[in-house]
């Protein structure tokens, strides 16, 4: 048991530390708002510049930071009930697809004598047509012994290979959606969004495994599907601890100045201005459009020509939360779909208070619960019977599948 006056003594015992953290982290924060505000009114070639032969500068302005003037920017739009804010979301999705996939996954477990898992991926479209009518649909696959016990290395480690799995389902999902959209241009309709739950960038320590390649291989090619298609996908970070725009002011800076291990982007864009108010004040509001040059990742997330395939902006989806981080492929930015898309993210938002309505409803879908395990359980046992195999649940998960 946790004792809670030995936990209260040994906080207090680091009180000092904790204050002298704060003090430095907030000092910080002050000085990184500066020199992001310092980025105003700059071009992207000056900024290319400024870093030199430097190739992986974590971030780099795209030239929206010379139209606009800013590196910070405003939505300009405001509503004063959510009815009103759902009528523009209604507005800004009518006619327009969107989806969304995410899965769940079952693990093997000791109630079982040999290793079974099982992976669901469920996906949610949403045309939004004034018939209300969508798509919600699954798929469920086992993953059998001879799968799971070992990875292309060699080395015994189910939870990766199960995890794997359903990854690549989920973007499978992604991928066929992609290519059914192709031809909206023709079809002469808006721009469907797909959106993916997490980042599109995905970062390995190196060396790389076998296993790891695979996650970054799929996801560029997701990537670059989306690109020959056409089709918009956006990567949607709710909590998002990436430090590209950090590490971009440190690249700036040199004159060797303090550099943060302790902060990342999204605390950054909260930190308060003189005006009491954050670097990103109201819903809506984002920041300039960036290409992704995080270091270990430049080599895979180019093109032919050694141009970056991702780029990402911070939208505020939520009053007073940090912002979210939204990975999305270049070549959206460069076809002028970004506000477009970027609206349609907004109204997801609305839809689902913060958070996109289209990935929480596939969310939702997918999810295993407990009663869920108890009657994979149950099934697995009737299969191991039928078949004859030699395996078997064990007496204590089989009473409570009965009992239940």
């Amino acid at each position: 048991m946790l004792y809670q006056s030995l936990l209260t003594d040994a906080l207090r015992e680091q009180c000092d530390e904790f204050v002298q953290f704060e003090r430095e982290w907030r000092d910080d924060v002050f000085d990184y708002a500066q020199r992001l505000r310092a980025l105003d009114g700059l071009r992207a070639e000056d900024v290319s510049v400024r870093l030199g032969a430097m190739r992986e500068p974590g971030a780099l302005p795209s030239d929206e930071l010379e139209r606009t003037g800013s590196v910070l920017l405003p939505f300009g739009v405001s509503w004063r009930t959510h009815e009103e804010a759902r009528r523009w979301a209604i507005d800004a999705l009518e006619g327009r697809v969107t989806f969304a996939a995410d899965g769940s996954q079952l693990l093997p477990g000791r109630e079982i004598s040999l290793p079974v898992a099982a992976v669901q991926v469920a996906w949610f479209e949403n045309p939004h047509t004034r018939d209300g009518k969508y798509e919600k649909q699954a798929r469920f696959q086992i993953i059998p012994p001879g799968a799971l016990l070992e990875d292309e290395a060699g080395r015994v480690n189910a939870e990766t290979v199960v995890a794997l799995r359903r990854f690549q389902l989920e973007v499978a999902e992604l991928r066929r959606f992609l290519s059914s959209k192709r031809d909206w241009r023709e079809r002469k309709e808006r721009p469907p969004v797909a959106f993916f739950d997490g980042t599109l960038l995905i970062s390995i320590a190196q060396p790389r495994t076998k296993i790891q390649e695979r996650y970054v291989d799929a996801m560029v090619e997701l990537v670059r599907l989306s690109r020959e298609t056409e089709v918009p996908l956006v990567g949607f970070v709710d909590q998002s601890y990436a430090r590209d725009l950090i590490s971009l002011l440190d690249a700036l800076n040199k004159s060797g100045a303090h550099q943060s291990r302790a902060l990342y982007d999204a605390q950054l864009l909260r930190a308060l201005e003189a005006d009491g108010q954050p670097l990103l004040k109201a819903w809506g509001d984002r920041t300039a459009f960036c290409y992704c040059l995080r270091h270990g990742l430049t080599e895979s997330f180019s093109d032919d020509a050694g141009r970056p395939l991702v780029g990402f902006t911070y939208l505020q989806t939520t009053g007073n939360g940090a912002p979210a981080r939204l990975d999305i492929p270049s070549w959206v930015y460069e076809a002028g779909l970004l506000e477009e898309v970027l609206d349609a993210v907004r109204a997801e938002c609305v839809g689902g208070l913060g958070y996109p309505y289209a990935i929480e409803t596939a969310d939702a879908a997918a999810v295993i619960t407990t009663r869920d395990r108890e009657q994979f359980l149950h099934a697995l046992q009737d299969f191991a019977r039928e078949g004859n195999f030699s395996f078997q649940v064990s007496r204590k998960a089989a009473s409570k599948v009965r009992r239940r």
